[in-house]
């Protein structure tokens, strides 16, 4: 079986690099939001609309993560649940969450947030640039290349 890409969509900004790589690999891509976002109408794109509330996103996208799923996400709470649960996790700047690192993410997550809390640091994340889209596509391209990997039966 094919890997699955399941998008974190409200923000993200790499919506329409997630279709080109899913076009090329024949792959279904299930864009999950709590509002109606603009797609492209073809049959492997499935928007999956949720009730709003804080998280159901979050928990729609986190009770179908396994090993083959590639799940694009910026949130990184919503990315250590689906670490642990076996898939494949990265951010629209290409960064890849993986068990060895997401340990450091969400304490970084957690830090920057009191720091925030506390008025030590005003403003939010840099900018997205044209090098995070590249670093991105070079990413979902490996994470689609070992998760085809993953699913393929030794024979």
């Amino acid at each position: 079986m094919d890997p699955v890409i399941l998008i974190d969509a409200d923000a993200c900004p790499v919506k329409d690099e997630c279709y080109k790589v899913a076009a090329r690999h024949e792959l279904k891509v299930f864009l999950v939001a709590n509002r109606l976002l603009q797609a492209p109408r073809h049959p492997m794109i499935e928007r999956v609309l949720v009730p709003q509330g804080p998280d159901v996103a979050d928990d729609w996208i986190a009770t179908r993560a396994d090993a083959g799923k590639i799940v694009v996400t910026a949130d990184i709470p919503l990315a250590a649940r689906c670490v642990k649960a076996g898939a494949f996790v990265l951010a629209p700047d290409g960064k890849i969450f993986d068990d060895a690192s997401i340990g450091m993410a969400l304490a970084m997550r957690n830090l920057m947030e009191d720091l925030r809390s506390g008025g030590a640091i005003v403003g939010g994340p840099k900018g997205f640039s044209p090098r995070d889209r590249s670093a991105f596509l070079s990413a979902l391209e490996r994470c689609v290349q070992q998760a085809r990997k993953r699913r393929t039966p030794e024979t």
